[in-house]
């Protein structure tokens, strides 16, 4: 009888391009598994949002895995308990898996399953399913690596599996998990939905993409809509990357805007290993400033007020508003706007990263931790080897939203302010029968906020000892690329998403 294997699905949820089912299939008898980790799912940077895309993966990957011969076993519970009845029931003797760089909470699971496998004698392999490497001596020589990973064959769907049918657990409803996210506009799930996406997004959508990516309509649009895909794992980035690159050589040397759109998607998605690779090596990126001397910069006390204010949309700044509300709905905004509602909440509202922070990620369908924590420090300014970004949210809205549709479609009760005054009511002559009645009243001073929060954050830039600090870590994290190859030294021009 062959050994029964069981190959552990997390952010991987896919048959094609998947390592650790080929792993698993040539090793023995495969039992795929996936588990609903429940006090996960209670952390506060899950949603009820994410937690509906994922379920419309599962239903895929168990419709692809009935291709070859397989069934996928859900269980839910904790990770170790799972595994070790499953290890009991069916004399497992191997584990497989790809490698995780996921939030802390994933990382001290995957440090018990260790040591739950090295007790039990159950081998448990991890392999890596893109660019990030474990511990990692230096940044020299990654790019190239990463550029080698990506370049690699994809792996088609394997053949025939001789396979295990373990009975699965009912699939917990999103009430049981404690969440009343309403997302109507949210993205679907789902090995197909993630083809279609990429699809269009090479064929039609994608054309104005470098143009429109900054605009928060047009880049719903023209914006490859996959960073949840990847970030689920229902799409490998070696598929999105080579399918782009497939598309860059059909279209080279027109002069229509699909050359300069692939090479900026092929750019995005290599600055999405580099930034994955920084959480995997400094797994405290999650909760502590990269530069230190920044711990104490806001306080950690935070303001209900304020905070609750900037998640509702309801700052009396329009255009942070607007994208915050558009979030709500959607569960995406494009880079940009992601930048500068951070940013906004870091500086204007001079809150702490770690309370904005979740709320950021559990609106964010894509959430992906590699990412988020690295941009939300770097919007922050708690990096100590970025640039000082302090978006303007007036100036914002008049460059990205110049016609005011975006706007007025998420703030219809502006919808009688003139164009010029949409972006700041209060210069308006008509406000005092529309703030603190119809829509708020500004809970800060752009300008003198901004002007605050710049003194503040360059203070500590001028103490003792912090150069040398933003030395050491731009060593340890800062992007090799070349400027003359069109990408800075370091990340510091680098938003969300892609």
């Amino acid at each position: 009888m062959a050994p029964v294997i069981i190959c552990w699905f997390k952010r991987d949820l896919r048959t094609y391009d998947h390592a650790a089912l080929h792993e698993a299939a040539r090793q023995g008898a495969v039992l795929p598994l996936y588990i609903v980790e429940p006090e996960m799912w209670q952390r506060p940077d899950a949603s009820g949002r994410q937690y509906a895309f994922l379920q419309e993966c599962l239903v895929d990957l168990d419709r692809d895995l009935q291709r070859i011969g397989l069934r996928l076993t859900l269980r839910v519970g904790d990770a170790v308990e799972v595994l070790d009845t499953l290890r009991c029931q069916y004399a497992v003797k191997a584990l497989v898996s790809h490698e995780e760089t996921g939030n802390s909470w994933t990382y001290q699971r995957d440090i018990r399953v260790a040591a739950w496998a090295k007790g039990q004698g159950v081998a448990w392999r991890e392999i890596p399913q893109c660019a990030v490497v474990r511990r990692l001596v230096n940044r020299n020589h990654w790019q190239k690596q990463r550029d080698s990973f990506v370049q690699n064959p994809i792996l088609p769907m394997p053949q025939q599996c001789n396979g295990v049918v373990a009975p699965s657990d009912p699939v917990p409803q999103a009430k049981a998990l404690g969440f009343e996210d309403h997302c109507p506009a949210r993205q679907l799930g789902g090995r197909r939905a993630a083809l279609e996406t990429l699809e269009s997004f090479l064929k039609t959508r994608g054309q104005t993409y470098r143009r429109a990516m900054s605009s928060p309509l047009e880049g719903a649009r023209a914006c490859s809509r996959l960073s949840p895909h990847l970030a689920f794992g229902s799409l490998s980035i070696r598929e999105a990357a080579q399918a782009g690159a497939a598309r860059a050589t059909e279209v080279k040397g027109r002069r229509d805007g699909w050359p300069g759109s692939m090479r900026s998607f092929q750019s995005r998605l290599a600055w999405r290993d580099h930034f994955m690779q920084k959480l995997e090596d400094q797994p405290d990126l999650e909760y502590r400033c990269l530069h230190p001397a920044y711990e104490t910069l806001r306080p950690r006390e935070l303001d209900a007020a304020r905070l609750m204010a900037w998640q509702n949309g309801e700052t009396g700044l329009p255009f942070v508003d607007a994208c915050m509300r558009s979030l709500q709905a959607t569960g995406w905004l494009n880079f940009r706007m992601r930048s500068m509602v951070m940013a906004v909440a870091s500086y204007h509202l001079w809150l702490d990263w770690r309370s904005t922070g979740p709320i950021l990620a559990r609106l964010f369908t894509d959430y992906e931790p590699g990412i988020h924590w690295s941009q939300v420090q770097m919007q922050s300014g708690t990096t100590g080897m970025n640039t000082i970004r302090i978006y303007n949210p007036v100036k914002q809205g008049h460059d990205q939203d110049p016609t005011g549709a975006f706007t007025r479609r998420w703030l219809p009760e502006l919808r009688d302010v003139p164009d010029a005054y949409l972006q700041e009511p209060w210069a308006w002559g008509g406000a005092q029968n529309l703030l603190g009645r119809h829509y708020p009243a500004p809970i800060v001073d752009v300008a003198q906020a901004a002007r605050a929060a710049r003194e503040r954050v360059w203070a500590v830039r001028k103490e003792t000892g912090f150069r040398s600090e933003a030395l050491r870590l731009v060593e340890k994290h800062g992007s090799r690329k070349h400027r003359r190859q069109g990408i800075p030294k370091t990340d510091a021009q680098l938003k969300f998403d892609f």
